[in-house]
């Protein structure tokens, strides 16, 4: 994936004013497991063991920017090109109804709109404050511990929180909430779905020709697989079956391998929003 640097301008840095947490007596695997079953069911479970993790610890006491390695201020300015290129894209096809937002940066933990996160959370959108929240180390355990590699792999985790946004603006999540099915058929995995197949349509557009020329997100051969790859790795039944050995589809909360890896292909084959099962995303 080819990118210019320099687009940290809907970025909001907070990695020097989070808290951390302590989790080094679990061991990888207890963390690995708990970070898993986090992300997927949307609960912090690390709150449950009783530890102190129940809480963001205090904040470390800086205001400035934390220090960094230059891999990872690499990987901040991915994260701003992607969040630029997604953004002026929705903006393009939406108009005014599109407003922009903030991808703020933390480690360990954060204080939201929609209350208090930590990392074992995953990224998240808090639609209370209409902010994308990511630390960046989940991109470590997506590389590391569930197999999926690569900066279009990144950039799919980043613009499916994207399009949670787009959903939050158009009020498509608004018939969601009234919905107390649980599970696979439950409307909240489809709004996960569909935040997928939002992600494709970003993934088409960064995949034309002559891009790159004009200081924009531009695709290289193989990146679609790394898509792919990402959305089949964070599948429900994939990552409860790494975790407890069995598939619980009545605890779905955002689809399994083949329904994300369908949608997300969806998104990225045609391009059109309205593909996404939405006729209100329409281009203006």
């Amino acid at each position: 994936m080819q990118w210019s640097p320099g687009n940290r301008g809907d970025i909001d840095d907070a990695r020097g004013r989070s808290g951390g947490f302590g989790v080094a007596h679990l061991g990888i695997g207890g963390f690995l497991i708990l970070l898993v079953l986090s992300w997927a069911s949307g609960t912090n479970l690390f709150s449950l063991l009783g530890t102190g993790t129940g809480a963001p610890a205090q904040s470390v006491g800086t205001s400035g920017r934390a220090a960094s390695s230059p891999a990872e201020e690499r990987l901040v300015d991915e994260v701003g090109a992607v969040t630029k290129d997604a953004q002026d894209m929705w903006a393009e096809k939406l108009g005014s109804r599109y407003q922009r937002t903030k991808v703020t940066l933390f480690r360990d933990a954060i204080q939201s709109g929609c209350g208090s996160a930590q990392s074992a959370t995953g990224p998240f959108y808090c639609p209370q404050d209409g902010v994308v929240y990511l630390d960046l180390g989940f991109f470590n355990e997506l590389a590391q511990k569930l197999g999926a590699p690569g900066d279009f792999a990144q950039a799919y985790v980043i613009t499916h929180e994207l399009g949670h946004h787009v959903q939050n603006l158009l009020g498509l999540n608004e018939g969601a909430s009234g919905d107390r099915r649980t599970g696979a058929n439950s409307a909240s995995v489809a709004l996960e779905l569909q935040a997928d197949c939002f992600a494709g349509v970003w993934g088409h557009e960064a995949s034309q020709p002559g891009r790159a020329a004009a200081g924009k997100v531009q695709l290289d051969p193989g990146d679609m697989e790394e898509g792919l790859r990402a959305a089949a790795a964070i599948g429900d039944d994939r990552l409860q079956k790494m975790a407890t050995g069995r598939v619980m589809p009545d605890r779905f909360t955002h689809g399994s391998s083949a329904q994300r890896v369908a949608w997300f292909k969806r998104g990225m084959e045609t391009g059109d929003p309205r593909s996404c099962g939405t006729s209100a995303a329409t281009t203006r």
